[in-house]
């Protein structure tokens, strides 16, 4: 997961950092995409390693998607500069071609299925970028300019692929990813909802991001099995099965506030039918952490008695996050009923 700390890949971190933002407080459309091409040649290289293929590999598939909705969006950019007259981005075609190519960067569904694929050839440290801070640009662009119903047609596809396509899933990636076109369709309806419930459930999703794959990486995991039969102390199995039921969503911990929230205001905007389909959803990816979770901790395993795994110390700090989450939980809550 982690890469090597030397000043080429520090360089290119710092500038995936600014090209986002370059792209988020442009004025025009142009400076958007210029914004976007930045991210993605300075993304490359985190990716690229030569002495793996599959990272390699990853890399150059990434490269090949992201082009391709790059050069969709330029191509929508020109064409409404040179036929201003003619051209209107209120139009509706318009719009969902636009919404197309920021949907293709995003991975969310029908355009997802790059997604799973790359992020299985990355390292832990790779797939957290991919999975949070890369979403952010394009969620913030399709703000401006989308069209309702092809949205809200991509968040019930994007929970419903995100939901099925992880339950038979064995690598750790895999689910992952699927977990994560899940939670982008709440963090769309999130957008077209509330900027600030966005933000707030982009922070959370996040920070438990964070934890998920530090831990992955901590304990070198990344299939199931890994889960099953190595032997872990209980305390550590405790902590990653805890996280892996936040990330789902399950109350009373950190992960059910921003989904909370969000049923809340798809409730008090009469939108029952959609709430229920991203609820239903959402039970569905809940259902194979539980799984994982029941078939770790309550059914007989294999213990390796030869390979042990030292890394009480390190994992000290997740532990003490995890508290963290599950306080900062009960505050949010109690100041929420407050206001």
């Amino acid at each position: 997961m982690y890469m090597n700390l030397n000043s080429t890949k520090l360089f290119f971190m710092i500038i995936l950092f600014f090209s986002s933002l370059i792209s988020i407080s442009s004025n025009s459309w142009l400076g958007c995409w210029i914004g976007l091409e930045i991210n993605l040649l300075s993304f490359i290289p985190l990716i690229n390693n030569n002495n793996n293929l599959l990272y390699s590999e990853a890399s150059l598939k990434y490269f090949l998607i992201q082009a391709l909705a790059s050069s969709n969006l330029l191509f929508l950019i020109l064409l409404f500069s040179f036929f201003f007259n003619f051209f209107d981005i209120q139009n509706n075609f318009i719009k969902i071609l636009l919404n197309s190519s920021l949907l293709m960067k995003l991975g969310a569904s029908p355009f997802h299925f790059w997604f799973t694929q790359i992020l299985e050839g990355m390292t832990w440290f790779n797939s957290l970028i991919l999975m949070t801070w890369q979403k952010i640009t394009p969620l913030i662009l399709l703000s401006y300019c989308y069209n309702y119903y092809f949205l809200i047609l991509s968040i019930i596809l994007s929970s419903m692929f995100g939901a099925i396509g992880g339950l038979n899933q064995i690598s750790l990636r895999k689910l992952m990813a699927y977990s994560s076109i899940n939670h982008l369709s709440w963090m769309m309806m999130s957008l077209i909802m509330n900027e600030n419930l966005f933000f707030f459930y982009l922070l959370i999703y996040f920070f438990l991001n964070f934890i998920m794959c530090m831990l992955f990486y901590l304990t070198n995991s990344f299939f199931l099995n890994q889960l099953f039969y190595l032997n872990y102390s209980p305390k550590i199995k405790f902590f990653i099965f805890l996280n892996l039921l936040s990330l789902g969503g399950l109350p009373p911990f950190l992960g059910f506030l921003p989904k909370w929230l969000m049923i809340n205001y798809l409730v008090n905007f009469n939108m029952l039918m959609l709430s229920f389909i991203l609820i239903m959803t959402t039970l569905i990816s809940l259902f194979y952490y539980i799984r994982i979770f029941y078939s770790a901790f309550l059914m007989n395993y294999l213990k390796l008695k030869w390979f042990k795994i030292k890394i009480n110390n390190k994992i000290n700090l997740f532990m003490i996050l995890t508290f963290l989450s599950l306080i900062s939980l009960f505050l949010s809550t109690i100041l929420l009923y407050l206001n």
